[in-house]
């Protein structure tokens, strides 16, 4: 019988902090409700999560200087965050995703959704499936890094230095959002006099190149590009 898995719920809303346990057991995980940040590095120092469920708002630290002190200890960066924020905060989503939250979830959000995001982080932080280094995303997409190959449904196809390094790095954390000024950073680096529509037009034309597999590319609004392999 596999063991379940542990989620860190963050949040100072008694009613919202019972709501989300409730239905994550009734889910099959085990929670741990947590109103700041002493709780949470107190806890995390007796055991480590399957994953974190990060407000931004609490009253102690915020959920994004939480998240990056987590990010930044070899201890816990590896530990999943799903950073919960509201509607208007779309800056705080693009802050959270940059200093590596794995996800965000916006409220009010439905308790289905809650489970489903948390199984899809969950599911993606698992190692990508490989043979001989050999990697593949979903059923259709299959990348060599060693012959500099991408092959759809088995057909070998074409793609420019920038477009296979875009797919190679979505195949590298797949279900991850990875911002417009992120890609930039991995794929540019020092070159100042790139601009953000470059990313726009590459995926576009890696989007085109991939045939119907180019749907898993996704964009999402105000924030970045992610490859989906559901």
């Amino acid at each position: 019988m596999n063991e379940k898995k542990t989620v860190y719920i963050v949040e100072d809303e008694e009613d919202i902090l019972e709501l989300i346990s409730i239905n994550l057991i009734k889910a099959g995980y085990s929670t741990k409700k947590i109103t700041g940040s002493s709780e949470l590095f107190s806890s995390l120092e007796l055991k480590k999560p399957d994953i974190i469920l990060l407000d931004i708002m609490l009253p102690d630290i915020d959920g994004i200087e939480i998240c990056k002190i987590l990010k930044r200890d070899e201890k816990y960066s590896n530990i999943p965050v799903i950073m919960v924020t509201a509607k208007s905060d779309e800056i705080d989503v693009v802050l959270g995703l940059e200093i590596g939250a794995d996800d965000y979830i916006v409220k009010p959000f439905s308790v289905r959704e809650l489970s489903s995001r948390v199984k899809a982080v969950l599911r993606r932080n698992t190692p990508s499936r490989k043979k001989n280094n050999i990697i593949n995303i979903g059923d259709m997409i299959e990348i060599d890094p060693d012959k500099f190959e991408v092959k759809i449904d088995g057909e070998k196809i074409k793609l420019t230095t920038t477009e296979f390094y875009i797919l190679k790095t979505f195949s590298e954390k797949p279900g991850w959002v990875f911002s417009r000024e992120k890609l930039l950073d991995i794929l540019w680096k020092d070159e100042k006099d790139v601009f953000d529509r470059t990313i726009d037009v590459h995926i576009k034309n890696l989007r085109d190149k991939l045939g119907s597999a180019g749907q898993m590319i996704k964009n999402i609004r105000g924030v970045g590009y992610k490859i989906d392999c559901e």
